[in-house]
């Protein structure tokens, strides 16, 4: 589809956002050159050295590395980047595919940059604007053809490995094949929802998203409500990321915030709802006083030393002081909490008959107003703006698939009761009987086509699958999973439950999915598209038997677990396993054991049941025990690949990212793979099904060749913990569970090297974990996870 190829990528600019951008890139496994001004000299006689010229760059970078969330999917990739300066390095970009500008936000400066970056560059090299404000034609007045050409905007959201969204924002010269190619890269490669933006003040997302707080701004004054209530009513209840409204806005900065609201007021005119971006007096006073959010300490909200922890304390604007926090309560928040489904949680809270509702209400019709009339100002197709705002600032469902949920017709009646307008092509559309922004066909998303009135679906739809539009495809189903049909003779499964758990229901939908499969379908993909693929296996239940002391069944739900793991591993047919977000416990147990992973870049996978005082039950221990036999090399030590598996299990490592994965062990190279974009990975496992099934699936046997080693691993793995425990790095509990783990992957206390099977491995991996269920201090930790999210060290 397309030639150009990109090998080396030149960033200008190493800010937070320039130095980031350029790890992404490396991250990726592109060469990248970093450059940024050359440090003013210290020296008098020119004999500066090129690491002083670096010193800017350098530094932030350095930084860049150092922060958290980490910009980079494994530390290695740093070796992808070559720092330098404007002055000495700038006829380097000459062998760069793309030349990516991240300087300061001034027309002048980056016009300066341009001329520069003209005298060097290779004709053909593609140029874009990293810029959240200037418009882009300014950017491209006085450059050559090749160059407009070649020029367009590219608008990464900070994080840039975290945030999905890619604006690309061509000018009036831009070549298409230009904008074909990034919109395509971008998604593929870089991982991102790349989303076709007009060269408008703001572009897609951040006008929207301010719109969006500046309304809720404004809306707070009116119906008479505080900071830690909007933060409540506006964070992950509606779907929403838990920064909500005014934690975001201290988190990218007040000013900077208000520095977008001012351009669009200054910059748009036409906006009929331009009085949303005047700054509200109390706006204005914050920043006065300097009080910009995390950047200088403290904004909406301030931590406050107390003890031994800090306090979080919140502004009062009718005061400027701070207070303790406060946890509101609305009865139709608790009415509406209890609801999982997110569609049907925004029904009820629309409907509530207190302040909440009200809120709700007049948020939505004024959310719903201004997208309706930013069509086609700043984009032709509704989708993009979903899209936009999904990606950008971690929407889980768009301001237009909202407004379906509500009801498109019902929605524009009560806006129109309550005096907010609607654009004339939504009450067309009405009126020609189309009552929905989006409808599903044949598993496909079709969105509403303004100019043609009538539904298309959207573009580069084929590449993503999404389970739950198989609805009319349901093979078959329990109270917690669904069997798709995503055709081709492949059956999908996911699940529904909280936090994507695995309790007994989920395992009896893998044992059916994979019998019904083995019947007459080509394999399985096992995926969901929850905020998280599964934190592992049910706890509550483990702790509920164990409390009670019902061995007897919590033995019968732990051989359940290794059974349906090892059916996934030897089945009739290829099991591909697709996960993303956390992926721990009894959900990488589950990855280990099939036939392909394809996870997501962004999958934080390991086995962390060490830290509520269990050993890996499913299989897990098993399946460490089994690859480090097989990773034994004659002329090692045998020890040496034991204790490294068995550390990765003892310190409960979770890999930040799948990439991270395969340096750990947990994915295997050269057969699980990783999908950049999130969005592409259940296509891509089904497309593995395919391919493995096509190739000449055969049943695997089960393994009976593993070399345990016994006494003499159990020796070197004691000797490392009681060294621990006399350091005091570890609790004498820790020792009690370490010392469980060693004797499973050694094999038990074997006189000699042995060759045993895995149901041998399995069953001693059995009895541990029972016997540690039985521990009192397992139990306090198991407790501790449920009741506040983290385990006691006891």
């Amino acid at each position: 589809m397309f030639t150009r190829k990109i090998k080396k990528v030149a960033v200008l600019g190493s800010g937070v956002m320039g130095s980031r951008i350029a790890c992404h890139f490396a991250g990726i496994g592109l060469q990248v050159l970093l450059l940024d001004i050359a440090a003013p000299s210290n020296s008098t006689g020119g004999g500066e050295k090129k690491a002083d010229l670096n010193k800017i760059v350098n530094e932030a970078l350095t930084a860049a590395l150092k922060s958290n969330p980490s910009p980079v999917f494994t530390k290695d990739v740093v070796k992808k980047i070559k720092t330098g300066n404007f002055t000495d390095n700038m006829k380097d970009i000459a062998d760069c595919d793309w030349v990516i500008e991240v300087v300061i936000e001034r027309l002048d400066i980056k016009q300066s940059v341009f001329t520069e970056v003209e005298k060097f560059r290779k004709p053909g090299t593609l140029v874009t604007s990293n810029t959240s404000g200037i418009p882009i034609h300014m950017m491209a007045e006085g450059r050559s053809d090749d160059f407009k050409k070649h020029f367009c905007g590219t608008h990464f959201f900070n994080p840039p490995r975290y945030l999905r969204l890619l604006e690309i924002i061509p000018t009036q010269f831009t070549d298409k094949e230009v904008v074909d190619f990034l919109m395509h890269y971008g998604d593929l490669y870089l991982g991102k929802t790349t989303v076709l933006a007009k060269d408008t003040p703001a572009f897609i997302a951040n006008r929207i998203g301010v719109f969006s707080i500046m309304s809720i701004f404004h809306l707070m004054e009116k119906i008479g409500l505080n900071i830690d209530e909007i933060d409540v009513l506006t964070g992950p209840i509606i779907g929403r990321p838990k920064s909500a409204t005014f934690r975001t806005a201290d988190v990218v900065g007040i000013d900077t915030l208000v520095k977008v609201a001012k351009g669009v007021a200054d910059n748009c005119p036409n906006d009929e709802a331009k009085e949303a971006f005047n700054i509200p007096n109390w706006l204005g006073k914050i920043v006065e006083n300097n009080w910009l959010g995390d950047k200088t300490g403290q904004g909406f909200f301030k931590k406050i030393k107390g003890g031994a922890e800090k306090e979080i304390h919140t502004l009062n604007l009718q005061t400027m002081e701070y207070a303790a926090r406060s946890k509101p309560k609305f009865a139709t928040l608790e009415t509406a909490k209890p609801i999982d489904d997110l569609k049907q949680r925004l029904k009820a809270l629309s409907a509530g008959q207190d302040k909440a509702g009200e809120f709700y209400r007049q948020f939505h019709y004024s959310l719903f107003s201004y997208i309706s009339n930013r069509i086609p100002e700043i984009s032709d197709e509704i989708y993009r703006l979903d899209d936009a705002m999904k990606a950008g600032f971690g929407w889980e469902i768009g301001a237009f698939e909202t407004w379906d949920v509500l009801g498109v017709a019902k929605t524009v009646e009560a806006m129109k009761a309550a005096g907010f307008t609607v654009a004339k092509w939504v009450e067309d559309m009405l009126a020609k009987g189309f009552t929905s922004f989006y409808k599903i066909e044949n598993g496909k998303k079709l969105y509403y086509d303004i100019p043609s009135q009538s539904y298309k679906p959207i573009p580069g739809g084929e590449a993503f699958i999404v389970m739950s539009n198989n609805a009319d495809k349901i093979v078959w189903k329990n109270s917690a999973c669904k069997l798709y049909d995503l055709g081709d003779d492949v059956l999908g499964l996911e699940w529904y439950t909280k936090m994507g758990s695995i309790g007994g229901e989920v395992l009896e939908g893998i044992n059916k999915s994979i019998a019904i499969a083995e019947e007459k379908y080509k394999g399985l993909v096992i995926a969901n598209e929850g905020p998280q693929f599964s934190a592992g296996a049910n706890v509550g239940m483990i702790f509920m038997l164990a409390a009670e002391q019902e061995y007897d069944e919590l033995d019968m739900a732990i051989r359940m677990f290794q059974n349906t793991m090892m059916r996934v591993r030897y089945s009739a047919i290829p099991v591909v396993v697709a996960p993303h977000g956390l992926t721990l416990g009894g959900a990488c147990e589950m990855s280990l054991h099939s036939d392909k992973v394809q996870a997501a870049a962004e999958t934080y996978i390991g086995l962390v049941e060490l830290g509520v005082g269990l050993i890996p039950g499913g299989g897990g221990t098993k399946e460490f025990a089994l690859r480090a036999a097989d990773e034994m090399h004659p002329g090692e030590p045998e020890t040496i690949t034991l204790q490294n598996r068995f550390l990765t299990i003892g310190t409960a490592k979770v890999a930040t990212s799948a990439l991270e994965a395969f340096d750990i062990g947990i994915l295997r190279k050269g057969k699980d793979e990783v999908s950049m974009n999130q969005d592409r990975r259940i296509a891509g496992a089904k497309q593995s099904v395919i391919d493995i099934y096509d190739a000449g699936y055969t049943m695997p046997v089960q393994r009976n060749d593993i070399k345990v080693l016994g006494q003499s691993g159990l020796g070197m793995l004691y000797a490392g913990i009681n060294g621990m425990w006399r350091g005091n790095y570890i609790t004498e509990h820790d020792v009690k569970i370490a010392k469980k783990l060693a004797y499973v992957m050694c094999g038990g206390d074997l006189s000699e090297p042995t060759v045993v099977s895995e149901q041998y491995l399995l069953n001693l991996e059995r009895e541990a974990f029972l016997s540690l269920c039985g521990e009192k201090k397992t139990l306090e930790r198991i407790q501790s996870v449920l009741k506040g999210g983290k385990p006691v060290r006891n």
